[in-house]
C-alpha cells in the first residue's frame, strides 16, 4: 500500500512538473512568435515606405495585417510538434521493444504510416493554402480599388455591378477556404484512425497475453500485469506526437505560404527613394529646376519625363491623358523617384541621394488624395513644428472659415481622408499646410480633380495667391481652367 501511494504521488508530481514545463515553454514560444511577427512587420513597413516594389498597397497591407499572424501557430505548434516527433516516438519504441517485440513491431509498422500520409496530404494542403493566400490579397486589392473609386461607381450607376463583383470574389475566397478546411479535417480523421488502430492492436495483444491466450511476443517470461499496463500507457504516448504533428500540418502549410510570399516580395524589383528623409538645411542657391533627357525608374519599367525648366515665381501646368506620367514627373521633381538616365538639376546642383533631403526642404507637395494624420489639425498644419501662427496660411489658402466651422477649431482631429470636411475644403487645408511648410516650389497633383466649378475656382485662386507671394507652382492637371491660369503649359503625349 505504501509503495502504491508513493507511486501515485510520484505520478501526480511528474504530471504537475510536466504541466508547469509545458506552460513555461508555451509562454516562451508565444513571445518568440510575437517578436518574430513584430520584426517582420516593422521590416516590411520600413522597406515598403523607402523602397517600394511594384505591388499594390492593399496586397502589402493584407500581408502585414492578415497573413503574418499565421506564422504564430507555425512557430508555436508545428516546430514543437516536429521536435517531439523526432525524439519521443523513437524513445518509446525502444522501451516497447525491451518489454515485447510484438508491441514494438506493431508500433513500428503503424507509426510511419502517419508521416507518409501527412506528406501526401501536405502537398495538397500547401497548394490550397497558397491559393487561399493569393485570393485574400486579390480581394483586398479589389476592395481598395472599389472604395477609392466609389464616387465614380455611384455616378456611373455601377453600384450593383460592383456589389456582384465583390460577392463573386468573396464566394471564391470562401470556396478556397473550405478547400483548405476539407483537407485539414480529412487528414485529421485518417490519422486519428491510424493511431486508434495502433493503440487497439496493442490493447488486444496485451489483454489476450494476460489472459494466457497468446504465448509469444515477449522476451523469455510472459508479460506481467505491470508490464502490460506499462505498454498500454506508452502506446497512446507513442502516437500523440504524431497526432500533434498532424494537427499542426495545416499550420505548416499556411506558414510556408506566408514565407513564400515574403520571399517573393524580398526578390521583387524595387525603387529606392533618394535621400534618408531626415531633416536637413534647405538647399542653397536661387530656385531653378531643369529636367533633361530623364527617364524615371519605376519597378518593371521606365517612364520618359518631359524636358522642362522653371524658375522662381513662375507657374507651369503639366497636362496630358491619364497614365502619361504627370504624377510621376512631380514625384521625380520631389526626389521621390530615381532616374535610369538623364538628370534633374535643382538650384544649380544635380538632384541625387546627397541633395534630395536638402532640396525637399524647399518643396511643398500637395497630393491628389487628402490624408490627415491622427493629430490635432493645428499640429498637422505645421509639418516642421515651427510653432508659427497658422491663421495667415489659412487665410492665404482660403481655408480660414473651414477651421472656424469645425467644432473644436484647430484642436479638431479629422479622419484619415478628412472626415468632417468636403473634398474641396480638404484640398484648401492641404494648401495651407504647404504654405506653412515654407517651400519655394509647390507641386500640386490634380488639385481640382472631382470638384465642382465654384470650388475649383477657389483652389485656383488660392494657388495664384501662393504664386503672388513668390512661390513657383507646378500642377499636374486635366482641368483646362487651372491649366489656363498658369503662365505656361506643358502637354505630355
Amino acid at each position: 500500500m505504501d509503495r502504491a501511494l508513493v507511486a501515485a504521488l510520484v505520478f501526480v508530481l511528474c504530471g504537475v512538473v510536466r504541466a508547469a514545463i509545458e506552460h513555461r515553454a508555451g509562454g516562451i514560444l508565444f513571445r518568440a512568435a510575437d517578436r518574430t511577427i513584430a520584426r517582420e512587420r516593422e521590416a516590411l513597413i520600413r522597406r515598403e515606405a523607402r523602397e517600394p516594389a511594384g505591388v499594390g498597397s492593399a496586397a502589402v497591407a493584407s500581408l502585414i495585417v492578415q497573413k503574418l499572424p499565421l506564422l504564430q501557430p507555425w512557430i508555436t505548434r508545428y516546430h514543437v510538434a516536429m521536435t517531439r516527433v523526432m525524439v519521443l516516438p523513437l524513445l518509446l519504441l525502444l522501451l516497447a521493444f525491451t518489454v515485447s517485440w510484438v508491441v514494438g513491431l506493431t508500433l513500428l509498422v503503424a507509426g510511419p504510416l502517419i508521416p507518409v500520409f501527412m506528406s501526401l496530404v501536405g502537398m495538397a494542403a500547401e497548394q490550397a493554402s497558397r491559393r487561399q493566400m493569393h485570393e485574400i490579397g486579390t480581394m483586398n486589392d479589389m476592395l481598395m480599388d472599389r472604395l477609392s473609386a466609389m464616387l465614380d461607381v455611384r455616378l456611373l450607376g455601377a453600384v450593383d455591378r460592383a456589389a456582384e463583383d465583390f460577392a463573386a470574389r468573396a464566394g471564391s475566397l470562401r470556396a478556397r477556404t473550405m478547400a483548405v478546411l476539407r483537407i485539414a479535417f480529412l487528414s485529421s480523421t485518417v490519422l486519428e484512425l491510424f493511431s486508434a488502430i495502433g493503440v487497439a492492436l496493442v490493447a488486444v495483444f496485451v489483454g489476450f497475453t494476460l489472459l494466457g491466450e497468446i504465448g509469444i511476443g515477449f522476451w523469455g517470461t510472459p508479460l506481467s500485469l505491470g508490464e502490460g499496463l506499462f505498454l498500454l500507457l506508452i502506446a497512446p504516448e507513442f502516437f500523440q506526437p504524431l497526432r500533434d504533428l498532424a494537427a499542426a500540418w495545416h499550420d505548416r502549410a499556411a506558414g510556408y505560404s506566408v514565407v513564400a510570399e515574403l520571399d517573393a516580395l524580398d526578390a521583387a524589383e524595387r525603387t529606392r527613394l533618394y535621400g534618408t528623409g531626415a531633416p536637413a538645411a534647405p538647399l542653397a542657391g536661387a530656385l531653378k529646376v531643369r529636367i533633361e533627357s530623364a527617364i524615371a525608374s519605376i519597378p518593371g519599367r521606365g517612364l520618359v519625363l518631359p524636358d522642362l525648366t522653371i524658375e522662381a515665381g513662375e507657374t507651369l501646368a503639366i497636362t496630358g491623358p491619364s497614365g502619361a506620367g504627370k504624377t510621376t514627373a512631380l514625384a521625380a521633381l520631389a526626389g521621390l523617384l530615381p532616374l535610369k538616365t538623364g538628370r534633374i538639376q535643382v538650384c544649380g546642383q544635380e538632384l541625387n541621394a546627397g541633395t534630395a533631403d536638402a532640396w525637399r526642404e524647399r518643396v511643398a507637395f500637395v497630393p491628389q488624395r487628402p490624408h490627415f494624420a491622427d493629430m490635432r489639425l493645428g499640429d498637422w498644419l505645421d509639418p516642421k513644428e515651427t510653432g508659427s501662427d497658422p491663421w495667415p496660411a489659412l487665410r492665404l489658402a482660403d481655408a480660414e472659415r473651414i477651421v472656424e466651422r469645425l467644432p473644436e477649431g484647430l484642436d479638431t482631429r479629422l479622419g484619415e481622408t478628412g472626415g468632417g470636411v468636403s473634398g474641396g475644403e480638404a484640398r484648401r487645408l492641404m494648401l495651407a499646410r504647404a504654405v506653412m511648410a515654407g517651400g519655394d516650389l509647390v507641386l500640386a497633383d490634380e488639385p481640382t480633380a472631382d470638384l465642382d466649378p465654384q470650388t475649383s475656382r477657389r483652389i485656383v485662386e488660392a494657388l495664384l495667391r501662393l504664386n503672388a507671394e513668390g512661390r513657383a507652382i507646378i500642377v499636374a492637371t486635366h482641368d483646362p481652367v487651372l491649366a489656363a491660369a498658369m503662365n505656361r503649359r506643358l502637354e505630355i503625349a
